[in-house]
């Protein structure tokens, strides 16, 4: 479901205005611990195998779908300390050390259940401020830690309420500015101007009816930006009498691509991703007085994936535009040397996830695809890096395969990037190409509008570790590859978007990797759809398969939404369809698997979260419901302090435990048994636990 649930602005200006906003908590980086189906951290000595011999050794599932042992590492503005997240008790919390002693550590935070991973430092180095909700609500809080009296303050103590970080600034070091949706039901955000250090907070703007506003770092609402009813954008400024007036209309077809990111630092001109008379997003600079737009960088495959700009000038310095592989574009010369000397320091893609207000000392993490993060201290004047940590050195033993990209074309000519590894025992050559075909999982990403890239996933691990060729696909729809190819997935769920998984399939069979009669589809959210769609609408061509947390009817989900949703909607009616309309229901309902049950004929499992927001508990329970009315086997795992997907290591642990089972009877690769694997899980099966090798025995 929509990646950006609160922020409805469009993708690409997402990830170029996390980039521009220095300490602003940032998009998901790949030193996140796994969400999911994917699991927690400690050594299982236990494994088992089945239906195979091979010599590679099985790889405990812990080890790859663990908490990292230590993550997302973050220097202070100031430079004197170093925060990162580390596991205690098996869930993440936050560590501060000296930056020049970074193992001489002390825990800041104390979560018990879900873990923290969303946090930055305050621009007082003296503070660190996080998100966090309880039991997968969304009902995030703004949490700041005090490191001198080691108190923590909810900033939101509201409840009931979605808050969001609008805007940080080295401008004021002390306040911040939150986004708080207390009022309405919830659907819409005010900004309030929050002091970290005493917790009092400003109204600053009151919301009328907007899906989200733009600010400056000295605070001001410069922009309101809103849906249009026929989907596309529309930024508004206020005039002398504080009047909204039509500041940039944005149509629907470059809506998603086109939008502004943030100011210079004379707060004159604005950056804006741009698609518009082009294809792909490039980045421009417009002048606020003149409207004239610079371009500064653009990508005739791809949109503007990332960005990197000085701390405090906000000049941007580098861009990166992510095809099958990121690639950097340097813009300034300043950092020239800099990413020079950096690629010789190892292999992998270069991150750079922190650095000083004096912009003397950075944090860069590089990015493996059969191995873990690397993270380093780099220190610009002495051209000198110092080694951090591995985000799980447990990997560094392990058979770990290459990721490998193809592009895959579809029946219609579109290019489909994607991601395929393959068991070390039957590519020997590397080449990409087993000696004999295998079984094959076809991993769909959630979303749809977002996408999958090159580098360490634990379940591309697990899956090939087990004998499987594990194939990920950025369908029609995904986001990153121009304006057209996100275009073409409107009114194409169930439609077009699932052709393109088919095409994947076929080509996989096609080229020798996959056995036909051997193929499962599996994933999260939109993917969860995806796999229902796979075993209802092309009922034989998946052999099972695995839907987390996934909409079972498209007019219940539409009908379901989190009240922050609303002001997005007229996007899901364009792209996805109309509920609110006789025709529009019709059409939904065709596209949805919950009335397509009795087309079933292969094993499915559902996991799925009671607490999710935007895919509610509802979703699966009623295709349970149908199924189990009409005797067809389904193994259904309610998680009850979960939400849209499952954050607490047990949880992710014991989901993973049986779906790794569950592929191994029925696509015939190996498998741990689920052993201790349900240990702390809160968790139960209504349905199908007899379906399952070792699930019913496991079971208090």
């Amino acid at each position: 479901m929509p990646h950006n649930k609160s922020r409805m602005v469009p993708v690409a200006s997402m990830l170029v205005a996390s980039m521009l906003a220095g300490c602003r908590p940032a998009d998901p980086d790949p030193t996140d611990p796994p969400t999911g189906s994917q699991q927690s951290l400690t050594p299982n000595t236990t494994a088992a195998t089945t239906n195979t011999t091979e010599e590679i050794p099985l790889i405990p599932r812990k080890l790859l779908f663990g908490n990292p042992q230590k993550a997302r590492a973050r220097i202070s503005p100031d430079g004197a300390r170093l925060a990162y997240v580390m596991p205690d008790n098996d869930v993440l919390n936050v560590f501060v050390a000296p930056t020049e002693h970074p193992d001489n550590a002390r825990q800041i935070t104390f979560d018990e259940k879900r873990g923290i991973v969303r946090f930055f430092w305050a621009y007082t180095s003296q503070h660190v401020l996080y998100v966090q909700d309880d039991d997968g609500d969304e009902d995030f809080h703004v949490y700041c830690v005090n490191l001198e009296t080691d108190e923590i303050t909810d900033l939101t103590p509201i409840e009931g309420i979605s808050a969001q970080i609008e805007g940080v600034s080295d401008r004021f070091p002390t306040e911040i500015l939150v986004g708080i949706n207390d009022r309405d039901g919830g659907q819409l955000h005010d900004i309030y101007r929050v002091n970290i250090e005493t917790g009092e907070r400003e109204l600053i703007q009151l919301n009328p009816g907007f899906a989200g506003f733009v600010t400056d770092d000295d605070y001001n609402v410069r922009f309101a930006v809103t849906y249009t009813p026929d989907a596309g954008q529309l930024y508004l400024q206020q005039d002398a009498d504080e009047e909204w007036q039509e500041f940039l209309t944005i149509d629907a077809g470059d809506a998603m691509t086109t939008g502004l990111s943030g100011f210079d630092k004379t707060g004159e001109n604005v950056y804006l991703l741009d698609s518009r008379g082009r294809n792909t997003a490039a980045l421009k600079s417009m002048n606020l007085e003149t409207g004239e737009a610079t371009l500064i960088a653009e990508n005739d495959r791809a949109d503007l994936s990332g960005a990197i700009s000085h701390p405090t000038e906000k000049n941007i310095q580098a861009v990166s535009f992510t095809y099958a592989r990121r690639e950097w574009q340097i813009l300034d010369d300043a950092i020239a040397g800099d990413l020079e000397f950096l690629r010789t320091v190892a292999d992998g893609e270069i991150e750079l996830t922190s650095r000083t207000l004096d912009d003397s000392i950075w944090t860069v993490a590089f990015v493996m695809d059969n191995g873990p993060v690397q993270f380093y201290l780099y220190y610009r004047n002495k051209k000198e890096t110092k080694f951090l940590f591995t985000s799980q050195p447990a990997l560094e033993a392990l058979p770990l395969v290459k990721m490998h990209p193809e592009i895959i074309t579809s029946r219609d000519g579109l290019d489909l990037v994607s991601y395929l590894s393959l068991p070390a025992d039957s590519d020997p050559d590397g080449n990409a190409r087993p000696e004999q075909p295998l079984p094959l999982v076809l991993l769909v990403h959630g979303g749809p509008w977002s996408r999958d890239g090159w580098g360490y996933d634990p379940q591309h691990q697990l899956l090939a570790n087990r004998g499987y060729a594990a194939l990920s696909v950025n369908y029609r729809g995904s986001t990153g590859f121009g304006k057209d190819f996100i275009n073409a997935a409107d009114g194409e769920w169930a439609g077009k978007m699932h052709d393109d998984l088919l095409d994947a399939v076929d080509w996989a069979v096609a080229v020798g990797i996959a056995d036909p009669d051997r193929v499962g589809i599996m994933g999260g959210s939109y993917g969860g759809y995806a796999t229902l769609v796979g075993l209802t609408v092309t009922p034989t061509t998946f052999a099972c398969g695995v839907d987390i947390v996934g909409p079972s009817s498209l007019v219940t989900l539409l009908e379901n939404p989190p009240p922050y949703w609303m002001p997005f909607m007229p996007v899901m009616k364009r792209r996805v369809g109309d509920h609110t309309t006789e025709e529009g229901r019709e059409f939904l309902n065709s596209r949805s698997p919950l009335l397509m049950v009795d087309r079933i004929e292969r094993p499915l499992l559902i996991g799925q979260g009671a607490n999710d927001p935007r895919v509610k508990q509802a979703e699966a329970d009623q295709i349970v419901a149908a199924m189990v009315e009409r005797n067809i086997p389904v193994t259904y795992m309610l998680y009850q302090e979960e939400g849209h997907g499952f954050a607490r290591p047990e949880n992710r642990f014991s989901f993973n435990a049986v779906m790794e089972a569950f592929l191994a009877e029925h696509l015939g690769g190996r498998y741990e048994p689920i052993g201790d694997a349900f240990a702390d899980a809160v968790f139960k099966v209504p349905s199908g636990a007899d379906q399952v090798p070792g699930l019913s025995a496991a079971l208090p």
